[in-house]
């Protein structure tokens, strides 16, 4: 396999050099143009209308695949699972790209399990997120797609007990989902055997080769070997990443259904000029005074923000609970419930949290501070707007 090369496109306007001793250090300065952050939502029946296709029940399934897609109430295929599954199906490698909330996990999901309903392998499928909340996800929606079956998972992510993961490696799951960094201290105390895997998926590839993981994911690739299907699924693409995706797939089937260079049409944005001298947090206090509001992710560029902003929203009686990466597990899953449950009204989140929240009825998505990449912008405002509900979406533009 050839080196994996870093992606060295800037996300920032100028030329950035060190600072010397004297000089004050530049802040990064967003690249995206204000005025396309501004769009009105399409009416959710006219999106609907024209999504509704093949239905779940005309695939040849197994019969408790198909009950148990069944009782998680999908009836239609979305665009992506009707192009997807049936080539995944047949075992073939597969790019396949399409937007936030597209129904991307259960298109490469329903395959491994059709498949593992036909021949169980314990430890043969590796499921790979960048972030701990994606694959807490994907092993939620595998355990509702599997209901009644002997199929046994495992999730595998940093912050948590490692004496437990081998203690659930020692159970032989069939899918093991995990970040990557858990995976590979997994592997180096030899409780898991990578060689025994036969299918990959990276989930949010795109993220997973910008997020520093790009060494991880060489590594565990080297340690699987010879695959039998390699998948790599996400909302964007970038251009940089071709030849690593290249290098990752055999003679790939390639699908882009409404890929995610635009934001989802479910979602009416808009954005909210702050004048120099005015308080910014009082215009995020006065926004909460409309009850539209009712379910919100806040999101910043830093974890110190976040945690400030959350302490001060709960100050002024506004609900709200901070997610990110300084935070311990336990702490991030309760806060998450609270949120999902509608104990606090307000998830003050960093990126860490673009990918992998999936709650339904998330109401709005407010960028305090302007992201820096489009691809950044796409998938935060996609935790709204989701199972063909309409969702606003708010950025302070300073």
């Amino acid at each position: 396999m050839n080196t994996f090369r870093k992606n060295t496109r800037s996300n920032f306007r100028g030329t950035h050099t060190s600072p010397g001793r004297n000089q004050p250090k530049r802040k990064p300065v967003s690249s995206l143009d204000p005025n396309l952050l501004v769009k009105k939502a399409k009416p959710v029946s006219a999106v609907s209308s024209s999504l509704k296709g093949q239905k779940f029940q005309e695939l040849n399934l197994q019969a408790k695949l198909q009950e148990a897609i069944q009782k998680k109430g999908y009836e239609y295929l979305t665009p992506i699972q009707e192009m997807a599954i049936p080539v995944l199906l047949k075992g073939i490698d597969m790019l396949a790209i399409a937007r936030t909330g597209s129904g991307k996990t259960a298109a490469f999901l329903i395959p491994i399990i059709e498949r593992l309903l036909k021949k169980p392998q314990n430890g043969s499928i590796l499921i790979v997120a960048p972030t701990r909340e994606l694959a807490l996800q994907i092993g939620d929606e595998f355990k509702g797609l599997t209901q009644g079956m002997s199929l046994r998972f495992a999730t595998f992510i940093g912050g948590t007990n490692i004496n437990m993961d081998r203690k659930h490696l020692a159970q032989k799951p069939h899918v093991i989902i995990g970040t990557p960094g858990r995976l590979l201290d997994l592997s180096n105390q030899q409780a898991l055997h990578l060689k025994l895997v036969n299918t990959l998926v990276l989930d949010e590839f795109d993220r997973m080769l910008d997020m520093g993981f790009i060494h991880d994911v060489k590594r565990l690739v080297a340690l699987i070997g010879l695959r039998e299907q390699t998948l790599l699924f996400s909302a964007t693409l970038d251009p940089s990443q071709e030849k690593l995706i290249a290098d990752l797939l055999d003679n790939p089937e390639e699908i882009h259904v409404d890929p995610g260079t635009s934001a989802n049409e479910h979602i009416d944005q808009q954005t909210i000029r702050v004048s120099e001298g005015e308080d910014k947090f009082v215009v995020l206090q006065n926004l909460f005074q409309n009850g539209a509001l009712k379910k919100v992710i806040l999101f910043t560029e830093t974890k110190r923000l976040a945690d400030r902003l959350s302490k001060k929203l709960n100050q002024y009686g506004i609900p709200a609970g901070q997610i990110h990466g300084n935070k311990s597990q336990n702490f991030r899953n309760k806060i998450l419930s609270d949120f999902k449950q509608g104990s606090i009204r307000v998830l003050v989140a960093t990126d860490v949290a673009a990918r992998g929240i999936d709650v339904v009825d998330v109401s709005h998505v407010i960028n305090y501070q302007i992201p820096m990449t489009m691809d950044s912008y796409i998938h935060r405002i996609g935790r709204t707007g989701r199972a063909g509900k309409t969702g606003q979406a708010i950025t302070f533009i300073n």
